[in-house]
């Protein structure tokens, strides 16, 4: 006999439905699984025999073979084990059950519970996408399915339980999300800016930032706060809307790193990988592509501490993603696709001691030393970076001062009035920052005036700009120009963004 189970696997962080077919026959035992099975889904025959049997129900004497489609996919996971458990049923005690509508996905223990697996999230809204009406799948991601629309999502904590609602009904109930609350989102725990001392423009390079998504580059001697004010830019950032927030936990969950319980990742990630991460760790792959950190910091902000120390191989890694928005993996198994929408910022020391340029303090570094330690920051990931700007040493005064600075949340409001400034203007048009605008959108959104023009004109023949780095002028112009509720940009907003981009040529002119 012939029995089909819906399943879901995952590509990427994108689900997509396996039909798993089940053909038992009268013949010598044996047990085969044919569609380009991983080693993780060969090995459930092992873990379904076992659960299958201690749960009571008796697992078919025949000669079965399990058929995974599309077989031109390679299957890898555990997610499979729900739905051909349940086909090896339906050949015995679920013979008389219609599956019609309904999709399974889990990983089965040997003692029959159903354990936590990744990339449900993903799995549910392609189940939704195909038009099925139930989705069952382990108790403990319960959480992270219900926010799906459009389906009706059961939480399975062991084969008995399943079993018996599929003959009797009734014994499970679909679960149910309060979106409302979900987003009730507290800026508790993150840093504030009221404990920074001084660094005023800097602080106003970094809101300019943080309103239009702008990548952003601090560059100064050692203990002058880089770090400390990297750290503090997720509690400038507006919360996120449902998309983001959907888009985030989907990369989380396919990586397995969503919190047991979670619904949705409301807050925006903040992501500081070491300088010692490899390129395929930073960006993204491996034999079987798992998202990197570029992934994991999608909607939030990806911290690089120490740049230069970076190796090349992974620095030179992020250009194409900060261009796309995404990563695409191409492997023997298919094409796997990341999202990488995130605000990048960078921090580095002008030379390998720390202290070139330094008002007091002597370099001990050579010429030769300070051009070799600079061009580990290749030209082409320079010119992606929205912003540069210098982070000067303290006086005593300043670090003495007993007033607190500004607090997060002024500042924040600040952002958040910019960011409702730039949804309006960009309504339906798939952004919401001015740091996603295309060259086309460039060209309709970002108009100079006369005086504007001439600016820009004089910056681009003394800076020697690119066509790139004459676009990101635009776009933190646009942006200067949203925090002062401006609907023109002014040649004030120009020479703004002209002088948050001038600190290459004072460190890299030689190079």
């Amino acid at each position: 006999m012939i029995s089909t189970v819906k399943s879901a696997g995952i590509l990427g962080i994108d689900g997509y439905i396996v039909d798993v077919e089940c053909f038992a026959s009268a013949s010598i035992p044996k047990f085969d699984i044919v569609g380009l099975p991983g080693a993780s889904v060969k090995e459930a025959y092992n873990r379904i025999k076992a659960a299958i049997k201690s749960t009571g129900f008796e697992f078919p004497n025949m000669a079965v073979t399990v058929n995974l489609a599309p077989a031109d996919m390679i299957k890898q996971g555990t997610a499979y084990d729900l739905a051909i458990l349940l086909a090896l049923l339906k050949c015995t005690l679920l013979c008389d059950v219609s599956l019609d509508g309904k999709c399974f996905a889990g990983e089965v223990s040997l003692s029959g519970n159903v354990r936590r697996t990744n990339g449900i999230l993903s799995m549910c809204i392609a189940a939704r996408d195909a038009g099925f009406s139930e989705m069952y799948v382990p108790f403990d991601n319960i959480n992270e399915a219900s926010v799906v629309d459009g389906i009706n999502v059961f939480g399975v904590r062991d084969i008995n339980e399943l079993v018996m609602h599929l003959l009797k009904g009734d014994v499970l109930t679909p679960a149910k999300c309060e979106k409302d609350g979900l987003f009730k989102l507290t800026y508790e725990n993150i840093p504030d800016f009221r404990d920074v001392k001084g660094q005023e423009q800097v602080k106003l390079a970094i809101e300019v930032a943080a309103a239009g998504m702008h990548n952003i580059l601090l560059v100064g001697p050692p203990g002058t706060g880089k770090s400390m004010l990297a750290k503090r830019i997720p509690g400038i950032l507006p919360p996120m809307n449902f998309e983001e927030a959907l888009e985030t936990t989907k990369v989380y969950s396919a990586s397995g790193n969503i919190g047991a319980g979670e619904t949705l990742i409301t807050r925006r990630p903040f992501r500081s990988p070491h300088h010692t991460m490899s390129a395929a760790g930073l960006v993204g792959g491996g034999q079987i592509p798992q998202p990197g950190e570029i992934s994991l910091a999608t909607g939030g902000v990806l911290f690089l501490d120490e740049l230069p120390e970076f190796s090349k191989d992974a620095t030179d890694g992020l250009r194409q993603p900060l261009e796309d928005g995404e990563v695409t993996i191409t492997r023997v198994g298919g094409r796997f696709r990341f999202p990488s929408k995130f605000m990048l910022v960078c921090a580095m020391n002008p030379c390998k001691c720390g202290y070139y340029g330094h008002p007091v303090k002597p370099c001990s570094c050579s010429r030769a030393m300070i051009d070799k330690y600079l061009t580990k920051v290749s030209g082409p990931l320079l010119d992606r970076m929205d912003i540069q700007v210098e982070v000067p040493s303290l006086s005593y005064e300043k670090l003495s001062e007993k007033e607190f600075s500004e607090p997060s949340e002024k500042i924040r409001e600040r952002v958040m009035n910019a960011r409702e400034i730039m949804a309006k203007r960009y309504k339906g048009t798939g952004i919401t920052s001015n740091g996603q605008l295309t060259p086309a959108m460039i060209r309709q959104y970002c108009v100079l005036d006369d005086e504007a023009q001439l600016v820009m004109k004089n910056a681009f023949e003394r800076m020697g700009l690119s066509a790139r780095g004459y676009d990101r002028i635009l776009r933190v112009a646009r942006t200067v120009a949203d925090m002062h509720s401006s609907d023109n940009i002014k040649k004030e907003h120009v020479a703004q963004a002209v002088q948050f981009r001038n600190l290459d040529r004072k460190y890299w002119k030689n190079i």
